[in-house]
């Protein structure tokens, strides 16, 4: 789990630059020209305190989706399934991503019309907000922003198939965009022109490693393992699973009556 929250870590922190591009106009409306430095602070925390709240409840849901899959896949036979789908996905939008910054042009996915309406509507209902009140509100509203980097990063907590881990992964992405964001909101956009310029192929490649090793790191469970761990499969399942692990080292039951004598009754 370590592994993967620091490659998500360094992966947004990297790509922080997108982030500034995509959401740097909502940021500006949520902190804008506040009249002191205190007033400042607290726009700027409750903005991206909203962002981790939305990260986190969307990390949650997508690694609850990833364990359904799981489940239901395990019906069959597969197991992992969550984490080589996932696996794909990344590895898919890394390509996408490097084959553009190599000049191919790929169709714009079209924007869910209801996603465009409630933002329009929620930006507008909150716009006369007392500045606290409106940047928390603006944050808690960046899920619903059209943003491919941010659902690559879904995938990946869907990839966990784990709620909490989800969550957590989620919680990682946010941090690694925070200081990027942080500085943009004070007024310090000088920082993300090199950034946006040199970077897009360093996180792609950070991306399609992270597919990699989702994928191939967890298609198969050996049986050993399985047997190892009866203690962790529920009900009669494991009470068999242990019956199992035992024939080679206990008497049969019909080998444990004496045979019959010779000349003897019934």
């Amino acid at each position: 789990m370590l592994a993967l929250l620091s490659a998500v870590l360094l992966a947004s922190l990297l790509g922080s630059a997108h982030c500034a591009g995509m959401c740097g106009a909502f940021l500006m409306f949520a902190v804008g020209m506040q009249p002191t430095r205190r007033e400042h602070i607290a726009c700027q925390c409750a903005y991206h305190a909203g962002r981790l709240a939305t990260y986190t409840v969307l990390g949650a849901v997508a690694g609850a989706m990833g364990n359904a899959l799981d489940l239901g896949a395990g019906a069959v036979g597969l197991h992992r399934a969550a984490a080589i789908v996932a696996g794909v996905a990344m590895i898919l939008f890394a390509v996408i991503l490097l084959a553009q910054r190599a000049g191919v042009r790929f169709p714009r996915a079209p924007v869910p019309r209801f996603m465009q309406d409630t933002l329009v509507r929620a930006h507008r209902a909150i716009t006369d907000w007392n500045p606290t009140r409106r940047a928390l509100a603006t944050g808690l509203l960046t899920t619903l922003l059209p943003c491919g980097w941010l659902y690559a990063f879904v995938i990946v907590s869907a990839g966990t198939a784990h709620p909490l881990t989800g969550a957590a992964s989620m919680a990682a992405f946010w941090l690694g965009t925070l200081p990027l964001l942080a500085a943009l909101g004070a007024g310090l956009q000088a920082m993300t022109g090199p950034l946006r310029r040199h970077l897009p192929v360093a996180t792609s490649l950070i991306v399609l490693c992270m597919g990699v090793l989702t994928a191939a790191g967890r298609v198969t469970i050996p049986t050993s393992a399985l047997v190892d761990r009866v203690g962790s499969v529920p009900g009669s399942a494991g009470v068999a699973l242990e019956q199992v692990r035992r024939l080679d080292h206990a008497q049969l039951p019909c080998c444990n009556a004496e045979p019959p004598r010779e000349g003897g009754g019934l």
